[in-house]
């Protein structure tokens, strides 16, 4: 049975059938209408936590998808998921080809951020200053950026980057 007659949230459900009806009168070509029934599969997936069943339906979405920007959600989700298995280099990886297709997406800016700063975290544990500054300096470049494209969204960041950049002056 397709993911999307096995939801059990009537909102969900709801959705759904409100979705599927809309792809079925709107006059996108076949293969867009079956690129986002994929990519409404692997979406769901994640959420379920599925996450080897939402990467099947995003690669599928890949494959059929040729629009930049449709791809470029896509590929940010799959990296979301590489990002929640701990394997950032590869999430690294997804989120930058997101950003070249869609360099107005804040979320994979932000995204690349945190992995950056994770990193830059996990050196100043193992004491390497000099490494954790690097990264802690990537981190504020891409949240930078992310805060320029969505000014209310990151206040955390806002403040770290503004936090940071204050003490940088006094050193």
């Amino acid at each position: 049975m397709p993911r999307s007659q096995r939801n059990d949230n009537f909102i969900d459900k709801t959705f759904t059938i409100i979705a599927d009806l809309l792809l079925t009168i709107s006059p996108i070509a076949t293969r867009s209408k079956k690129a986002f029934s994929y990519y409404r599969n692997g979406m769901s997936a994640q959420a379920e936590g599925e996450y080897a069943e939402a990467l099947q339906n995003y690669y599928e979405a890949m494959r059929l998808e040729l629009d930049p920007y449709d791809r470029s959600y896509i590929l940010y989700n799959i990296g979301l998921i590489h990002a929640a298995n701990g394997k950032h280099a590869r999430a690294l990886e997804y989120y930058y080809q997101a950003l070249e297709r869609n360099p107005l997406m804040p979320q994979a800016l932000n995204n690349i951020a945190v992995i950056y700063h994770y990193q830059g975290e996990q050196a100043l544990e193992q004491g390497d200053t000099q490494l954790s500054k690097n990264f802690f300096s990537k981190a504020r470049e891409y949240w930078k950026q992310a805060i320029r494209l969505s000014p209310l969204s990151y206040n955390e960041a806002y403040n770290w980057v503004a936090l940071t950049e204050n003490q940088n002056m006094l050193d």
